[in-house]
């Protein structure tokens, strides 16, 4: 194995990615299992973590997948995917909290039970979810390589701009700060907690706006770097910090935005 091969390694690992069946979640899962890790894809839809998992095994890489269903969206379904993930393995290296649902509505009629829902499966799932895996993070965490949590946070948890989507832009800025917060905690059991903060990719959540080639492209228009986000953007960012090169970063709440994160509307001196 060469030394970029080695440093970026993720063979032999276990991990756990929730909502894995559709857009970001199945791009991480994807990568994992190229990179020769064996993964589990929770999510609602167990026969669509079922499909997926086959359409993984498929590729012909070194790692594995298996799908089941799991749903975070209340205290039992929680503990049932909990029940599930300790039944396969006794010790877990990566946990993605990538599930998450969001809600839009003109600020005048955005309903009350929207931010309940929002913040049950985004924030608070995030939280219990990992609270009820840390005995099996912590079986699979080590000075020289540390066990691995992501959460899926979002540029729109960094920027003020909701796009009447507001209970979902206020959860993910929650996610990053609980992600710094339980960063900094676990730092001493040998666990990094970081999150991505993506831009625009194509999934089932954005379809409405990216869904043909041409709404991506007129998406794409509109981020600096001139497109909306690929696989392979994820795929870097997932194998870099599941592997040995980013086991030395904890707490980081990492832009993969093509530059929207230091974007902004003013112009100044510049016309």
């Amino acid at each position: 194995m060469s030394y970029l091969d080695e440093l970026f390694s993720v063979a032999g690992k276990t991990a756990l990615v929730t909502g894995a069946a559709t857009g970001i979640g199945r791009m991480v899962a994807t990568a994992l299992v190229q990179g020769g890790a064996s993964v589990m894809i929770a999510s609602r839809k167990g026969e669509d973590c079922v499909r997926v998992a086959g359409e993984l095994n498929g590729l012909g890489a070194t790692g594995r997948a298996e799908g089941f269903a799991g749903d975070v969206s209340s205290e039992a379904g929680i503990a049932a995917l909990v029940a599930e993930v300790k039944a396969r393995t006794e010790r877990l290296h990566i946990l993605v909290n990538n599930a998450g649902v969001s809600w839009g509505a003109p600020l005048e009629d955005f309903p009350y039970h929207a931010w309940a829902k929002v913040f049950g499966v985004n924030v608070t799932a995030v939280f219990h979810l990992t609270r009820e895996l840390l005995p099996l993070l912590d079986a699979a965490a080590s000075d020289a390589d540390p066990a691995r949590v992501i959460n899926l946070g979002s540029v729109m948890g960094t920027q003020p701009l909701a796009d009447d989507a507001y209970s979902y832009a206020a959860s993910k800025a929650a996610v990053h700060h609980l992600t710094r917060t339980l960063g900094i905690e676990f730092a001493a059991r040998r666990i990094t907690v970081n999150a991505f903060a993506p831009g625009p990719f194509q999934s089932r959540m954005t379809a409405f706006a990216t869904a043909t080639e041409e709404q991506a492209k007129h998406v794409g228009d509109h981020v600096p770097i001139g497109r909306i986000g690929t696989p392979d953007d994820i795929a870097g960012a997932t194998l870099y910090l599941c592997s040995r090169a980013g086991s030395y970063v904890t707490g980081a709440i990492l832009p993969i935005d093509g530059g929207q994160s230091v974007q902004h509307g003013l112009t100044l001196f510049k016309e």
